[in-house]
This record gives C-alpha cells, structure tokens and sequence, in this order.
C-alpha cells in the first residue's frame, strides 16, 4: 500500500532561525507512528505541514504529500491543501486553548464540525448530532446533555485534552496528528488512552504521535521518527529507535549551601488555604472543590496530585487570586490574601502562578524576552536594561539559547514556552511559586534544568513551591508534603514519602498501581 504521508527535503525557516532541516519520512495506513524528539526540536512545525499550515514567520518549502494530495511544494503550501484538512487529515495541538472555542458550548462545535465536515457520510447533515455524540465518547468524555453544555474552561486540563480529540474525530479524518495527547492527564488516564488510541488504529485510523511520553509511545506506536534540531536522527520500528527502557525522570541536584530550612512541625505555612469551597457558576452552580485545606512552607514543597478533573488546577487558581467563586480562608503569611483585582503590588509579586497551557499568555507584538523582563520592571522597579540583562541569565539557566531572545511566541516550541512562562515568574522573586503542571511539554533534560532552579531558589531564597503534577516520581523527589485530590476533596495528604508508602485512600492506591503498570 501506498503511504498516506510522504514527507521528503521539509524544510521550515523563521526568520534566520532553521526549524526543519530536510526532514524526509513516511506514515504508513493504518498504522500509528511516532514523532519524538527534544522540546524544539520541530515536531509541531512538522505536523503542521501535514495541513499545508505553519506558524505566523514560518515558511516552509520541499515535498508534503497526504493521500495523494500535494499539500506543500517548493513554494510553500499549495492551494490543494484545504481539500485535506479536516476530512483526511485532522490536527489536535498540544494545547487545547488553541483549539476550543471558550464562548460556545461544546456540544454545538461538535455538531457543526461533524455537519461541515461530513455532509457525504451515511444520514448526510441529519447525522451530525450521532457523529458528535460519538466522537465524545471515543475521546473518553460521557455523553450527556449536561458534557454537551458545557464551556471549555469548565473542564479540567486533561479534560479539555479530551474535548480537542473529540473535536478532531467529529470530523470523519482518515488520519489523526495528535500533538502530545496525554499531556495533562494522571496515571490511570494515561493507561486508559493508549488503550483507546490503539483500538482506533484497529478501527482503521492513521495516526501520527507527537510526545515526549516514551511509555505512551511504546504501548501504541509501530514506528518511530526521531527528530533533533531539525533533522531526523533514526527511524525505524519503535523497539529499535528507543532505548529498551524510558530514561529516568530527572534528578533534583544537591541544594547549594544555604539558610536551613524551618522545621516542618514548627513553621507556619506561607500560603495557606483553610476550608477553601469553589464553584463554577453563580449561586454555588457547579461545586468542584469542597472543603480543602493545603498550605505550603518556606522553603518546602508541597505536591498537590490527583485524577484528571479533580479539582487541582482551580485550587491554583483561587490561590493566585485568579477564580473569585469560593468560600473560606486563603492567608500569606497569616495575613487574609485578597482576590488578584485587589491585591497589592507587594502581594501579586509574593504569589506568582505559571500554569501549563502558556502559549496565549504571550503577546504576539513583542519578543517573549522583552515580555519575561517586563516582570522585574513592572514588579521590582528595575530599569530595562538591568531587567533584560537578568531575563537573559534566568532564560539561559533553563536552557533556552540568545538565539530564542529575539523570537516571538509562535516560533517558540511548547516546552520552550512553558520555560519563558517561568522564567517570567521567577523574575518576580516571588515568595511563593505556584506550578501547574509545568514539565508536561519538556523532555528529560528540559525537565532536568527547571527542577536544578526551582532547588536553587528554595535553598538560596526560602521559595516556597506549590507543584501540581501527574509525574509521581517527580514529586516523589520534589515534595516535602502531599495533597491527594479526589473528586474536589482532599482523600490523602501528610509528608510525602508516607502518603506514597502507606496511602490511606483508595485514590492514593489506584494511581500508585497504574504508575508501576506505566513504567512497564
């Protein structure tokens, strides 16, 4: 059989930056292949090309071939490529934000992409709702009047993971590029996915894998491109071009000399939340955290894990004064902690948040450098050479290049915008650093750099960190204390190490087992 893509001398340029460099593979039918590679090293940039598409400055030239379709030429994207897009082949980004509308109910999207999509299919547009309703559940999301009402920023992270899938079946594609589709999600998520992906390519879908998640690869994908700086290092069937086991979660350094630590049975936390209730509607509509109580100390770390959907990220929220629908006591330093609106400067630099899905927070107009300086000019009154001078430093420890100071959002790669976002928040200097799954779009040695300078800055400045994650064996390393979340609930919390060895909840104990199942 003919291979639905053939890829041959792709190359991408923005600016004086290359993306791609002559990247040349093939997709199979009705297989799933895998593109991997460092953070930047081109995989979006690539996939994007499938869909004769590229980021605002990208211009790409070579050969782009999709069922037959010449999609992009030695000019550039061709005019045949919108005959592709969508019915044939169909895009899931790495962040959901960019894909879901936040003003319209889900329900209708679905409807509408499936009716615009798949006039042709049996039952023509009539079959539009069935082909929503499907989709929805292919993805992992219950089909119900309630899901189908709901707005995007009404999910959780690795729900809203799910609803983009959804949006990309509804289409009828023949081939599904998903852009890191297990970002966001727990364990137990995680293990359920790569069961539904294989069984679409048994149904006869094409798929082409874009992850950091080696695991995920393996469980699904038959073959495997590698890609770094541009340039495709090895292809082949996956056993062979990844190492027999995933590398490991990277280590926290040793903490440089520093104040020692407060005991953690005698200090007082310095973000605190007592009793914290928060709802999504007016009137106490929609309750997802109910009753939780976390805090963290200076210097420490505490963890806060649980199921897609429980209430992690709007915790975050109402700690970084972000979400103004919730009851009970949220305190820096014992003091009461108002609403982000009307803190103070002192307090909004205390508490900075760097949540995961970080792409629309930058502005287009300006360099992502300029706008990570921005933070010591606004906040601590430096001058903006002294300020960009810092940015610069902060940008280089997390591994990021001066080549990558004059680019703007869009030529940024996910994990080289997930390191900016924090980079911006550390030039605050924050008392308090509030992290939302912040590793997701990373590879091992991305990974590696902003766990080096989160530990530097808790031993040499008392940071205190909150850290949302999925990876346990990153908190495991991190975490001083653990939050279990269930359901809006805390189920299990105490010092890290006995929370993981002795858990009390069966939450606890479901995500322990599906993390020793993943690793396998």
């Amino acid at each position: 059989m003919e291979p639905v893509i053939e890829v041959g001398g792709l190359t991408a340029r923005a600016g004086g930056a290359m993306l791609l460099d002559g990247v040349a593979f093939t997709v199979e039918p009705g297989e799933a292949t895998a593109l991997v590679g460092p953070s930047g090293s081109g995989k979006t940039t690539a996939a994007l090309a499938l869909l004769g598409e590229a980021a605002p400055g990208v211009r790409l030239t070579g050969t782009v071939r999709v069922s037959g379709t010449q999609v992009v030429d030695s000019g550039g994207p061709t005019g045949s490529a919108a005959e592709v897009r969508g019915r044939v082949v169909a895009y899931m980004p790495q962040h959901p934000a960019h894909a879901l509308n936040p003003a319209r109910r889900i329900g209708s999207v679905l409807t509408e992409l499936a009716r615009l999509h798949r006039p042709d299919t049996e039952g023509g547009r009539a079959a539009a709702p069935d082909h929503a309703a499907a989709a929805l559940r292919t993805a992992g999301l219950p089909d119900t009047a309630a899901t189908r009402r709901r707005f995007p920023h009404q999910f959780s992270g690795g729900q809203r993971q799910r609803v983009a899938l959804a949006q990309v079946l509804a289409c009828g594609p023949r081939v599904l590029v998903l852009d890191e589709p297990s970002t966001g999600l727990d364990t137990v998520a995680r293990l359920r996915l790569a069961g539904e992906l294989s069984r679409l390519v048994a149904d006869g879908f094409t798929l082409l894998l874009l992850s950091h998640d080696l695991g995920l690869v393996r469980a699904v994908a038959t073959r495997t491109v590698l890609l770094d700086r541009g340039r495709v290092t090895a292809a082949g069937p996956t056993a062979d071009v990844l190492p027999a086991q995933a590398p490991p979660t990277a280590r926290v350094p040793s903490a440089p000399d520093g104040p020692a630590a407060p005991d953690a049975g005698t200090a007082a936390p310095v973000l605190e939340a007592r009793g914290l209730s928060a709802w999504l509607r007016a009137g106490r509509r929609g309750e997802v955290l109910h009753d939780v109580t976390v805090g963290v100390r200076e210097g420490g770390c505490t963890a806060v894990v649980g199921p897609s959907g429980s209430g992690k990220t709007l915790l975050a929220r109402c700690l970084a004064g972000l979400h103004e629908r919730h009851r009970g006591q949220v305190a820096f330093r014992g003091a009461p902690l108002p609403v982000l609106r009307h803190r103070t400067p002192r307090q909004t630099r205390a508490v900075q948040y760097v949540w995961q899905e970080v792409r629309n927070s930058f502005d287009e107009r300006r360099t992502v450098l300029e706008q990570v300086a921005r933070t010591a000019v606004r906040l601590r009154g430096l001058a903006p050479a002294q300020a960009g001078q810092q940015a610069l430093q902060m940008w280089e420890r997390l591994g990021l290049t001066p080549e990558h100071a004059s680019r703007h959002a869009a030529s940024l790669s996910g994990g080289e915008l997930q390191r900016a976002a924090l980079a911006r928040a550390l030039l605050a200097e924050p008392d308090v650093l509030i992290c939302d799954e912040i590793t997701t779009a990373l590879d091992a040695a991305g990974t590696a750099l902003v766990v080096a300078e989160i530990a530097r800055l808790r031993a040499e400045r008392g940071t205190a960190v909150l850290w949302i994650g999925h990876d346990l064996a990153l908190v495991e390393q991190l975490a001083d204390d653990l939050v279990v979340l269930d359901a809006g609930t805390v189920v299990d919390s105490g010092a890290c190490d006995t929370v993981l060895t002795s858990p009390r909840s069966e939450t606890t104990r479901l995500l322990l087992r599906s993390r020793h199942l993943a690793a396998k």
